[in-house]
């Protein structure tokens, strides 16, 4: 999974970006010191890993992981050459997901771009950069296909198609909110890749006095929480700061600190359930001597696909997969006995996988 980190200058964009993966993207009280995207690989924390890891004797955990992309801060005119231009469009193409940063704190020692906070203007503003960026996909493709179209049917209905997606950008909305029943349309509509197509993740950056009650009384969170609620899109509360603090404390002293806060989980750990659950991704776990695994894949995928991300043969020449969830592995204590209650499950190429599975895959190519 990789999400790209976005948002206008001095919002906290770049001290988030630092707290969750410590790569030190270079923050400073002015726009524009992240100029080159930076990226950082970030391990999904899941404790169901060191549990089968004890139960195994694994040599190694592996978690799955998370790509961040800190993407060079935007201003209004970004399309059309304003402060950094158009640099971050190449980077931001490449993410599943867009995290934005919003600013949801007062703090007259940091300064706004825009000389006061207001996070619905700043997320307009970031959309109509996306929007602008989108209209010009479209028009290039637009002129391609209007020259083929004058002997091509199929030409012809994606133009109209194109035309329709243009106008409906043009409006001021977004791509995702763009609604086709037909199946062409929409494999065609995810082949243009359009930034305004992506889903969202809205991060408000708040003060720490703000964090206990995850934002509640906090009305800027509010607005963007209502936003949106309109747009399909996810909102987690975090304060960047504290994040930076968290990002330097031991497991142990991370937990300690969290409960002195009145927190139950990072934001780390908010962002990435939020990310989870708007792109419709679960774990499945793999466990033996050698490692304890966590293997991510879509809600719905089935066994046989599953088993293609450790590798193509064992998609291609998959003839069952031992299955038990880990609740009931953890409850039978071992495997075998697991077995022995009949809890341990051999499933077919139709089997959907669910969060959780613990699975032995059985191949043969």
């Amino acid at each position: 999974m990789k999400l790209g980190i976005v948002g206008l200058p001095n919002v906290g964009k770049s001290t988030l970006f630092n707290s969750l993966t410590k790569a030190g993207a270079e923050s400073a009280n002015y726009p524009f010191c992240t100029i080159d995207p930076n990226i950082g690989i970030v391990a999904v924390p899941d404790p169901r890993l060191k549990v089968l890891s004890d139960m195994y004797d694994s040599a190694k955990i592996v978690p799955a992981a998370i790509e961040f992309v800190d993407i060079a801060g935007l201003v209004k005119g970004a399309s059309k050459g304003e402060g950094l231009g158009n640099q971050f469009l190449a980077n931001i193409r490449e993410v599943d997901a867009i995290v934005h940063v919003v600013r949801c704190f007062e703090d007259s020692n940091v300064i706004h771009v825009d000389g006061s906070i207001d996070p619905l203007r700043d997320i307009e503003t970031i959309n109509l950069e996306l929007i602008f960026a989108d209209i010009e996909v479209l028009e290039r493709r637009i002129a391609k296909q209007t020259r083929a179209a004058k002997n091509d049917k199929g030409a012809a209905l994606e133009l109209s198609l194109l035309q329709e997606i243009k106008a409906h950008l043009e409006n001021g909305q977004l791509a995702a909110t763009f609604v086709t029943e037909d199946k062409d349309q929409q494999n065609l509509l995810s082949e243009y890749n359009l930034l305004t197509a992506k889903p969202v993740i809205f991060a408000a950056n708040v003060s720490e006095d703000d964090l206990a009650d995850d934002g509640a009384s906090n009305v800027y969170v509010k607005a963007v929480r209502d936003f949106a609620g309109e747009c399909g899109a996810r909102v987690f509360v975090v304060c960047a700061q504290i994040e930076q603090e968290i990002a330097e404390l031991e497991d142990d002293e991370k937990a300690m600190f969290l409960e002195d806060l009145g927190l139950k989980e990072s934001g780390l750990e908010k962002l990435i359930k939020a990310s989870y659950s708007l792109l419709g991704l679960i774990s499945y776990l793999t466990a033996g001597p050698i490692e304890s695994k966590a293997w991510t894949i879509k809600k719905g995928t089935k066994a046989p696909q599953a088993a293609g991300k450790i590798h193509s043969d064992f998609e291609r020449g998959f003839i069952k997969a031992d299955v038990i969830s880990y609740d009931d592995l953890i409850a039978s204590g071992t495997m075998t006995a697991a077995r022995e209650k009949g809890l341990v499950r051999s499933e077919g190429k139709e089997y959907v996988m669910q969060d959780g599975d613990v699975v032995l895959f059985k191949f043969n190519v």
